[in-house]
Order: C-alpha cells, then structure tokens, then sequence
C-alpha cells in the first residue's frame, strides 16, 4: 500500500527486522524474556516528574538489536515502545495508574 510506506529502505528493513525478531525468539525462547531480560523482570518506575524520551536502558536494547542487525531502532523508539509494553511506567506521580 504506497499510503502506509513509500521508502523502498524502510520495506526491506522490516523484513530483515521481522527475521532478527524470529531469531531472538529462538535465542530467549520469547521476545518478552529477551526484553525483561534487560532489566531482570524489574518495571522501572519514574521517580519524579522529569521525563525524557530515552534512558540508559533503551540505548542498551537499541545497540543491541543494532548489533544484531536490526534497522529503525533507535532509542527514542525503544523507550516509547518500553512504556507501550509496561517495562517502563512513565506515569506522573500522582497518577492514578502510578503504582507506588
């Protein structure tokens, strides 16, 4: 559909992606332990109300599916995708969907 994605580059790169992410499912056995894996099962909570738009650990997992071959995955979009998934819980403080 040239209306979702017209870059010839971006295409080829989620298919090689789509292939790196089945390869990590075999290494981990889910691409989930590979993730948690990052931060031993621990949500990382924030602490104040000072938010950012990467950390240590979306640079960590973004050079590591880096190495392994993967394309478009910069921090920036690893640690939106790490609040996504609930790794990161970015809630202000007193938020209700906070957990204290």
């Amino acid at each position: 559909n040239s209306g979702i994605i017209r870059h010839k580059g971006k295409i080829l790169a989620t298919i090689d992606n789509a292939k790196i992410f089945l390869n990590i499912q075999k290494e981990f056995g889910t691409f989930s332990k590979y993730i948690w894996s990052f931060t031993e099962g621990q949500i990382i909570k924030n602490k104040d109300d000072n938010f950012v738009v990467s950390s240590p650990l979306s640079d960590r997992i973004s050079k590591d599916l880096k190495k392994r071959g993967m394309k478009y995955v910069g921090s920036v979009i690893i640690y939106s995708y790490l609040q996504a998934i609930g790794v990161i819980n970015d809630h202000e403080l007193g938020c209700f969907c906070y957990e204290k």
